[in-house]
């Protein structure tokens, strides 16, 4: 069993910077795949950035250059650093895990484990 719980959200203006935390309870013997998903405003779901089960990290391409993802294992712990933050990152995010996933699948929304979601807000 994992639960994931969410933290960091809130209300910033553009430019500004947010960091997401994701504690992850039973990580350590759960799952290998960990990322990070939102949900804007009259938009669908969509993948911001995993860590693969390979351990490489990857981005959609709205954020690169912006978002970091990472973990502490020591603090079951997943991160996602924003900065330069603008209006169309408005969502919101939320933590998810599954066993195993690569460069094909970590955007799909079939994660098994799921967190109750953080909501960013950026003003203009």
């Amino acid at each position: 069993q994992v639960q994931l719980v969410e933290s960091g959200g809130g209300s910033v203006q553009a430019g500004g910077s947010l960091r997401l935390s994701c504690a992850a309870f039973g990580y350590i013997v759960g799952p290998d795949c960990m990322g990070w998903f939102r949900q804007g405003p009259g938009k669908e779901r969509e993948g911001v950035a995993a860590i693969l089960s390979d351990g490489n990290p990857v981005y959609a391409d709205s954020v690169k250059g912006r978002f970091t993802i990472s973990k502490d294992n020591a603090k079951n712990t997943l991160y996602l650093q924003m900065n330069s933050l603008n209006a169309e990152d408005t969502a919101m995010y939320y933590c998810a895990a599954k066993y195993y996933c690569d460069a094909g699948s970590w955007s799909r929304d079939d994660f098994r484990f799921w967190g109750r979601g953080t909501q960013v807000t950026v003003s203009s």
